[in-house]
Order: structure tokens, then sequence, then C-alpha cells
């Protein structure tokens, strides 16, 4: 199983993430660990995380984005960003 999924949502997907709640953050480093698995579409912004087995991915505006539960990562917001997200 993967431990992140990065996809252009469809339309609908999109409609639906506007419901769920957001979230931002500025430009920034830090280390997060996902307790369970989140899902979030990416309104604005641009992002690398470095998974903990060195693995980097890269999303950005336009973006949704699914991370398992398990997933210990930095974050480096390259640009400020905005998303909708779901827990779970």
């Amino acid at each position: 199983m993967e431990k992140v999924r990065i996809w252009k949502p469809t339309e609908e997907e999109i409609k639906q993430a506007k419901t769920w709640s957001t979230w931002s953050k500025e430009e920034s480093i830090f280390d997060w660990y996902y307790d369970e698995p989140e899902r979030f579409y990416v309104v604005e912004g641009e992002v690398e995380v470095v998974l903990d087995d060195g693995t980097k991915v890269r999303f950005g505006a336009g973006d949704m984005v699914r991370f398992e539960g398990g997933v210990s990562c930095t974050w480096h917001v390259k640009k400020r960003i905005f998303k909708h997200y779901r827990m779970g």
C-alpha cells in the first residue's frame, strides 16, 4: 500500500472537499505524524514532504492528496498552503 497518493480530482471530488474543514499554514518546516488517514484538497500553495523512508513527494494547488495512517514525515511548506481536509 502506498503511503501517499496524489491525484487530480474530479469536479465531484472538489465539490465534496469544499464541505470539509479548512487549514492553512505559512512557509515553514515541521515534523508530522498521521495517526489516522487524512485526505485533503489543496486550494493554494506548494509543499514538499519527506517521508520517514526518505521518499519525497510534492503537491500543490489543484491536487487531491491522501496520507495513510502511521506515516511520519517532514513538511516543507514552500508557498503558503490552504486546504480542505477530512480525517479518517
